[in-house]
Parts: C-alpha cells; structure tokens; sequence
C-alpha cells in the first residue's frame, strides 16, 4: 500500500488518508488476527479500534493523550489484520504515518535510540557484538530474545566475491549474529546455478527498525544509503522476512523513481529459487530420496506472510528436502516484531505463549523460520529453531558445498 506520509494538515492532526480510514467497516473480522488483542481483549489494542482512535482524533473529537499514544505503541506492526480483512483496509499504511505522530509526542526509548543508532554502524557493532559474546560466555546476563544463544567472537563471515549474478542482503544484525545462515543461503543459490555477492558492511542496516518507530526521516537515509551501496542491475535476495519487506517497501518510502526500480528488483530468497523452473529442477535434482526427508514445523514470519505474501515458496523449496508441517494458527504473529520484544516485552511474550501452543499443536519437530527476529524471540522460550536453507543447504550432496 502506497505511504501518503503522516504530515499534519489545517484540521487533520495526524495528516492521514480519509480514504484510508473510510475503507474500515469495524467488522471486527481482524480480530482474531491481532496478537495485541488476542492478549488483551481490549479494543484499543484491535486494528478496528486502532483505527477508531485515529479517526477520532482527525476528526476532532479526541485529543492525543498516553493513553491514546499507548494503543498506537502497542501495535506489532505485524499486519496480520490486513490478510483477514474483507475490505482491504491499508492498516500498514495508517499505522506507518500514525508513527510517525507518537515519534514527535513520544520519541523512542533510550535503549531502542542507542539500539538503532548502532545498527546505523557496522564497525561498532562488531565490537560491542564481540564483547557480548564474551559477557555470555562469563555468565554475566540472562537469556532474552533480543540476542541469539551465542554471539560469535570471531568473524566467520567469508570476504567472498566481488561481484556476482545477485547480491545477497546481509543486512546488520544478522551479519554479525547469524553469518552461518548467510552462508547457507549462499551455498543454496550456487547449487541452484548462480554466483552470489554479499551487500556486507558496505550497506549495513536496512531502516525496517527506524520505520517501525516512526523515525521516517532516518529511515529513508538508510534506504538511499543501501540502493546506493548494492550493485545495479541484478537481483538482490533477502533471506529475513523483515528487511526484505523493508526494501520491497522503498520505492514508496523514497518515492523517486530509482528506488522504485530497486524494490522491483529485490526478492525474497525464497520466491526467487521457486519461481524459475530452472532453478527449482537443479535444486530438486540434488535432493536425496524422500523417504529419508526430515519433518520440520514452519513458522510463516509475519513479514513473508502478511507484507510479502510470498510465504508459500519456503515450503515450496523446503518440500524435496523436508517434510514441511503448518501451525494451525493461521499466522497469527509470534510477538517478536523488530525492537517489539524490546519496548512491550509482556505483550510480546504474550504472544509468543499463543506461537509456542500452537508449535506443541504441531508435534516434537524442528522449527524453521526465515526471519532472524523470530528465530531468536522463539529459541529464547526453549523452540529448536534454523532457517530453511539451513535444513536445505545440510541436505545438499558434499560436493556443492565448496569451502562453507
């Protein structure tokens, strides 16, 4: 959905598009979908009532207060309502713009400004990554799902190729944290036929954080930095739901026509190894013989279900190699949601509880997530999770796997 960017107007404080708030019906078919209101049952914490809030106030009949500023805070961004809803209410919309207002009334937390700040900076992140590393292994501080079991203290990440048929985004984080999917997701593409080059530091953070707070301004530096960063020309892969929502996203973040281009060419790793017969035969020709396929649960990120919809090519690649099982929860967000975990950690683990009763619905197996956000807000509650290249690129013959 297009972002009309939340400026407040003569009479309308929040600027937002009245088509936008028109389309909502209050039908209430969201609700289900809402983790916020799942754990709540409170209105103020549905879309609907979102919604409600946010007319009020343009309309002029409801001043901001904290307690109005709280239920746009406490929105997961998850756009799981924009699945259900009949009408096709652009909430992702309405909620981005409305942020942009409880930024300026209410800026981030300390610990959520030092948080992107530093996602802003590679270098550093490296060090004080390290660092924690070593506080881990100390036993200095307790298991929480804003970090992974164990923070590498050494760079494993390889200097690889300078240049290729596609860029895989690395991102910040992820790059630091979790080099080991990046190097499955590598492995997986050149088995399928292409040369990958990594984004790396050179691009660094994608903005998806800054976004999510309402720090929109900063958010489009990022994305201008990152199209300016990658290669042109070839497509760029993502392997987290959260960034690649983010750059699929900038061509109506920045607005020009460049990035516009960009989004075009940016594809989840996923839907880019599905959807060319050629690349999918080559994977499933180096598949071993299904009776020896592992199960695997597949938790569909918000971000790949419900912004992407493209959630169906993980089974889609994971099928030749694993027996996929699906949750019965119909998407419903497992809590983690960017910085969300950080800044609501009740309702956040609130929502986890629902994931993890639905994991348990779905029987003893590994988990499989393809964001690196849920992956760690779930093994923080104990879940065997990977990422589904992972479980792929294992089951790959010895021979395609190079030096990795």
């Amino acid at each position: 959905a297009p972002h009309h960017g939340g400026g407040s107007g003569p009479g309308q404080p929040l600027g937002l598009d009245p088509d936008d708030l028109a389309a909502c019906v209050s039908c209430g078919l969201c609700l289900p979908h809402c983790p916020t209101y799942r754990v709540t049952l409170d209105e103020r914490r549905s879309p609907r009532g979102r919604i409600a809030l946010m007319r009020a106030v343009e309309h002029g009949s409801l001043e901001i207060d904290d307690e109005w500023l709280d239920a746009m805070d406490t929105c997961i961004q998850c756009r799981g309502c924009e699945t259900a809803c009949p009408s096709s209410v652009s909430f992702g919309s309405l909620m981005a713009d409305t942020r942009e207002t409880v930024a300026r009334r209410r800026g981030p937390s300390w610990r959520l400004r030092v948080g992107l700040r530093l996602l802003e900076r590679p270098a550093l992140l490296v060090v004080l990554s390290r660092l924690l590393g070593l506080a881990q292994r100390a036993g200095l501080f307790r298991r929480t799902g804003l970090f992974p079991a164990r923070v590498p203290l050494h760079d494993p990440r390889p200097v690889g190729r300078t240049s290729g048929d596609v860029v895989l985004f690395t991102g910040c984080v992820m790059d630091v944290w979790m080099p080991e999917v990046h190097g499955a997701v590598e492995q997986v593409i050149e088995a399928a036929g292409s040369t990958v080059v990594r984004s790396g530091s050179a691009a660094g953070c994608c903005g998806a954080l800054h976004e999510h707070a309402g720090l929109r301004d900063r958010a489009i530096g990022r994305a201008r930095h990152v199209i300016d960063a990658l290669p042109p020309d070839i497509p760029v892969l993502v392997d987290a739901a959260g960034c690649g929502a983010a750059l699929k996203g900038y061509g109506e973040l920045v607005g020009t026509e460049e990035a516009h281009r960009f989004a075009a060419r940016v594809h989840d790793v996923h839907e880019w190894l599905a959807s060319d017969p050629v690349r999918r035969d080559r994977l499933v020709g180096l598949a071993g013989p299904s009776g020896e396929r592992p199960v695997v649960v597949v938790q569909d990120p918000c971000h790949l279900r419900h912004v992407q919809r493209v959630d169906e090519a993980v089974h889609e690649v994971l099928e030749p190699f694993a027996s996929t099982r699906r949750l019965d929860d119909h998407g419903l967000c497992c809590g983690a949601g960017g910085a969300f975990a950080m800044v609501q950690p009740e309702l956040a683990s609130g929502a986890r509880d629902r994931k993890l009763a639905a994991l348990h619905r779905a029987g003893d197996h590994p988990v499989v997530s393809a964001n690196p956000g849920c992956a760690m807000h779930l093994a923080a509650a104990g879940v065997d999770v990977r990422h589904p290249l992972q479980v792929v690129a294992e089951a790959l013959p010895d021979d395609t796997r190079g030096d990795r």
